[in-house]
C-alpha cells in the first residue's frame, strides 16, 4: 500500500479505480481501511476512483498521541491535506460510525475540498454517549495509569496497530506516560463535549448549516440506531434518506461486515446519487 507523510505522520492509503469522480471512504472506530476494501471495489467498477485511508493512530498508519485540537478534528485535517496531495478535490466525502462523522468535521473545516457527503450508520444517542468515550479513551488512559506504556501496547487495539506497522511500538513505548495520559485526557474531553444527538459532538446549527448534496443510510443498532440517521436527514437540506431493507437489533453495536448482503444496493445507490451530483 502506497504510505504519504502528512504533518510528520506516515498515514497508509490505497486507491480503487483510475478514473472519475473521487469518492473517500473512512471506517468506524479506530479500525483500519481494509474492512472496507471489497465495498470500495464494487464503488470503483461503477466509474469511480475510491480512496481509503488510514487515520493517524488506527490501522498500519503511524500512531501519534498529541496535539490541542480534537483527534477527530486532526484526522480532519489530515485527510484535507492527503486529498489534496492526491490532487483529488473537490472530492465526494462519507463514512460509517465516526467515519461519518469525520466527513461532517471535513466539510465544517475545509468546505471547499467537499463536493458531497455519503453518512452511513450515523452515531448519535444516550446509549452511544455513555459507551464510546471509554471504548476510544477510558480504557486506554486506566491502562496506562495502572502499568504505563507497556500496558497500554498490551491492550488488544494498540497490539493490533503495532502488528500493522511495527515502528508503532517503539514510538509508544518511548513516550513519558504522563504526556499520554495528558492528551488522551485532553481528547476524552472534548469528545464529550458536544451534543449527543441526533449527531454525536455535532451541533444541530452545523447539521443544517451543511449546503452540499448528502446521502444518509442509517445504521440498525443502539449505537448507530436508524432514529438517528432518519433525524439527521431532516436537518441536512439536500439530503436524500435512502434505508436498508433492515430492523434496528438490540446489540451495543454491529459490525460493517453484517450489511455484507447489501454492499451492492449501497454501491449502486452511491453511484446513482454521485452521478446525479458530480457536476
Amino acid at each position: 500500500m502506497p504510505i504519504v507523510k502528512i504533518r510528520d505522520v506516515n498515514i497508509n492509503y490505497s486507491v480503487s479505480g483510475d478514473s472519475g469522480p473521487w469518492l473517500v471512504l473512512v471506517t468506524g472506530g479506530r479500525r483500519g481501511f481494509t474492512e472496507f476494501n471489497a465495498f470500495a471495489q464494487k464503488i470503483a467498477d461503477k466509474g469511480f476512483r475510491v480512496i481509503l485511508h488510514d487515520r493517524r493512530n488506527t490501522g498500519a498508519s503511524d500512531v501519534l498521541i498529541q496535539g490541542q485540537d480534537g483527534e477527530e478534528e486532526i484526522w480532519a485535517d489530515d485527510l484535507a491535506l492527503l486529498l489534496e496531495h492526491l490532487h483529488a478535490t473537490p472530492a465526494f466525502v462519507g463514512g460509517t460510525s465516526s467515519g461519518a462523522r469525520l466527513s461532517m468535521l471535513v466539510y465544517n473545516r475545509h468546505p471547499e475540498l467537499v463536493k458531497g457527503l455519503v453518512l452511513m450508520r450515523i452515531t448519535g444517542g444516550a446509549f452511544a454517549a455513555g459507551r464510546l468515550p471509554n471504548t476510544y479513551y477510558g480504557q486506554f488512559i486506566k491502562a496506562c495509569q495502572a502499568g504505563g506504556m507497556k500496558a497500554v501496547c498490551e491492550t488488544e487495539q494498540y497490539l493490533e496497530r503495532i502488528q500493522a506497522n511495527p515502528a508503532n511500538l517503539a514510538r509508544l513505548m518511548a513516550m513519558d506516560p504522563q504526556d499520554y495520559i495528558r492528551t488522551m485526557t485532553h481528547w476524552l474531553e472534548i469528545f464529550k463535549s458536544g451534543p449527543v444527538s441526533p449527531v454525536l459532538g455535532m451541533e444541530v446549527e452545523k447539521l443544517q448549516a451543511i449546503n452540499v448534496p448528502t446521502l444518509v443510510i442509517p445504521g440498525n443498532d443502539k449505537t448507530h440506531d436508524s432514529q438517528g440517521g432518519i433525524a439527521t436527514a431532516k436537518l441536512i437540506k439536500n439530503s436524500v434518506l435512502y434505508q436498508l431493507p433492515i430492523q434496528d437489533e438490540d446489540v451495543d453495536v454491529l459490525p460493517f461486515s453484517a450489511w455484507a448482503p447489501h454492499e451492492e444496493a449501497m454501491a449502486q445507490t452511491m453511484a446513482n446519487f454521485m452521478n446525479q451530483h458530480q457536476a
